[in-house]
Formats: C-alpha cells, sequence, structure tokens
C-alpha cells in the first residue's frame, strides 16, 4: 500500500495547444495535472480542492485578472503553494512574483519546465 499521492499541479494557460503541451510535460514528469482556461476557473478549482501543490500561470489571459495577480491572490489564500509564472512578452521584476515565486520565459523546453517545478518543490 506505500503508493505516494502524486504532486497536484494546477496548469493555469488561455491557449488549448501551449495547455495540452504543458499538461503531457508536467504528466510524463510523473505530476498529476489540473488544468485551468484562466484565472477564475484557477481560484473556483482551488477553492474546491485546495490541495494543490504547485500553481504553473501564464501572465496573459483574458477574464477578472491575470496571472501576475492570480499569483498573489494564491499566495495569500494559500501560502503553502509554490507559484511558477510564465511568459513570452511580459517579464515581471521579482517584487511583482511573490516570495519564493519563479519566472520560466516563454518559449521554454519542456525539460525546462519539469527541471522548474521539481526544483520548486526541493
Amino acid at each position: 500500500m506505500g503508493s505516494r499521492l502524486k504532486t497536484k499541479v494546477l496548469l493555469v494557460e488561455d491557449e488549448p495547444m501551449i495547455r495540452a503541451i504543458g499538461i503531457d510535460a508536467l504528466e510524463e514528469a510523473g505530476f498529476e495535472v489540473i488544468e485551468a482556461k484562466d484565472a477564475d476557473e484557477a481560484v473556483r478549482i482551488l477553492e474546491l480542492l485546495g490541495e494543490v501543490h504547485v500553481l504553473f500561470t501564464d501572465i496573459r489571459m483574458p477574464g477578472s485578472m491575470n496571472g501576475l495577480e492570480l499569483a498573489k491572490l494564491v499566495h495569500e489564500r494559500w501560502p503553502a503553494m509554490k507559484i511558477l509564472v510564465t511568459s513570452g512578452d511580459t517579464w515581471p521584476t521579482q517584487t511583482q512574483i511573490p516570495d519564493e515565486g519563479h519566472f520560466l520565459p516563454k518559449p521554454y523546453r519542456l525539460e525546462a519546465l519539469q527541471n522548474e517545478v521539481s526544483s520548486l518543490l526541493n
């Protein structure tokens, strides 16, 4: 019975193809991935599940808040959750990313995504 629970990653990306590729890469690395198309859906998921280890979010997306605002909200409401933000056209300063959060610029290699998520957990 010694099965270890998989680490859950909430991937928030409005582009379906990029979201699918990210999901595949993270699942290949052994993570359980939950997907959301925008920040509003991500918050609804977190309010239902509560038990997610890593938030991986794009910065620019439609909805009531962007990825940086989502990261700030998540850090305030679920402080144990690790945060990784990404963008191809927005380069946040370290003060815009919650404490101990990381930034992964797009385009990224899938191995880089896998390594970033793993390093957040160690």
